[in-house]
């Protein structure tokens, strides 16, 4: 049996950081990545000749703005309908029943579990018993798998849930549960949703030691209650990456399984664009060309890595480096950046500079360079002076600074920061060197 599991589609979500790109062709295509993104789902589904599409969670991303998002969905479905391809899926907190607002008739190959209890599909042509629930509200914070049903024997078992598991940072602690509550169920596989990257929670490599591509194993096997058995638990992850967060191949797992459990995981990514953070350390480098020589290289990575499909790079540089000071002309360091990233096909989102200086200011008085250092060091200490100071500042412009995700003027960590860039500009200008 092939089954194809998929997560956090985020339908027609808004993608941060779009206003840096201006209204060129790449911003309108990220604009349309989840659209395209669920298409690619459906083209796999198809092309793998899929017994059943698992979608674990947050289809939607909240109340559609208009009837096109929910029609998009109705017709890509329909695709699945025409080639025979049932759908199984829940609501996770994004699309739960409280937050969607409007909703149109899914095609009859597509059923959705219920709310209120956990609940059975069972499909007698394929063997196939699949087990889930939806979110009622857009936060739940109960343990849902420990409610349910035992696995039905005979059958390939799969289970359906939107959870944050035993954790995940960036991610609300929804529907928490441990891997040995997973286990303790006894189905086959676990498709999970609602954490954005991939990852296995539960279980090892299948019997013929093929884990999922690129997908980190849990450890070791884990036979459950059923003899002979093999049980995985896995994020798929999201299927199109929408912030530099999110960051690399995101995609679909497609899982081959038998009576015996897995015995193949492969993560195919599903992306249209693809998002990378790249950290440059330009530690012993002397002159500016010597850090954009690194930087292209880490371009070019990205770049080959991700094929065909657009790369978006924020690149960050930090260690320490006799060229801080020449660094610190951030117009000049953009466009030279940008320059490099043009020439190899890859747009540049945002840089950021935390590289220092490691040399002493020469002619400047040690003083003072020790006064200004320890004044900086001083102010990052205090963030709530920071937030007091800045205050002003943050009502007048800063959602504007979030929204475009530049800078949240809200974060103790974010002033902390940028007072000490602040404070590593002025050494490194008080330095006088232009390298």
């Amino acid at each position: 049996m092939r089954l194809v599991h998929a997560a956090d589609i985020h339908l027609d979500s808004p993608l941060r950081g779009l206003t840096r790109l201006g209204d060129g062709d790449l911003a309108h295509l990220l604009r349309q990545a989840t659209r395209r993104a669920l298409a690619n789902l459906v083209d796999l589904s198809v092309d793998r000749a899929a017994d059943a599409l698992l979608l674990a969670g947050d289809v939607y991303d909240g109340t559609w703005r208009d009837y096109a998002t929910g029609r998009f969905f109705v017709e890509q479905m329909g695709r699945l309908r025409d080639a025979g391809i049932p759908v199984y899926m829940i609501s996770g907190n994004h699309d739960a029943e409280s937050e969607i607002t409007r909703s149109l008739t899914l095609p009859p190959n597509v059923r959705v579990f219920a709310s209120d209890q956990p609940g059975t599909h069972v499909a007698d042509d394929l063997g196939l018993a699949v087990h889930g629930q939806s979110y009622a509200t857009a936060a739940v914070h109960d343990n849902l798998v420990q409610r349910y049903p035992d696995a039905v024997a005979g059958l390939v078992n799969v289970g359906l849930l939107h959870t944050a598991a035993d954790g995940a940072e960036g991610h609300a602690n929804y529907a928490p549960c441990s891997a040995d509550d997973l286990a303790r169920t006894g189905y086959d596989y676990f498709a999970l949703g609602h954490v954005h990257s991939h990852r296995v929670v539960h279980g090892g490599p299948p019997p013929d030691g093929v884990l999922s591509d690129g997908v980190p194993s849990g450890g070791a096997a884990t036979r459950g209650d059923r003899p002979g058995g093999h049980q995985v638990a896995a994020f798929s992850g999201n299927l199109q990456g929408r912030t530099p967060r999110e960051s690399g191949p995101k995609g679909a797992l497609v899982v081959e399984v038998s009576q015996d459990g897995p015995t193949r995981i492969e993560h195919v990514p599903c992306d249209v664009a693809r998002w990378a953070v790249l950290t440059v350390d330009a530690t012993g480098a002397d002159t500016l060309d010597d850090i954009l020589g690194r930087v292209t290289t880490e371009l070019r990575t990205a770049r080959d890595s991700a094929g065909d499909r657009p790369v978006v790079a924020r690149t960050v540089l930090t260690g320490v480096s006799r060229a801080a000071a020449g660094l610190a002309d951030a117009e000049r360091l953009r466009e030279e950046l940008r320059t490099v990233a043009d020439g190899l096909q890859v747009c540049l989102e945002k840089i950021v500079n935390r590289v220092s200086d490691p040399r002493p200011a020469g002619a400047v008085d040690p003083e003072l360079l020790s006064a200004v250092r320890a004044a900086c060091d001083d102010l990052g200490a205090r963030p709530g002076d920071l937030a007091r100071w800045i205050g002003p500042l943050d009502r007048e412009v800063g959602r504007l600074l979030r929204g475009a995700d530049l800078l949240d003027l809200g974060d103790p960590r974010t002033l902390a920061d940028l007072a000490r860039r602040a404070g590593d500009g002025l050494l490194a200008r008080l330095s006088g060197d232009d390298t």
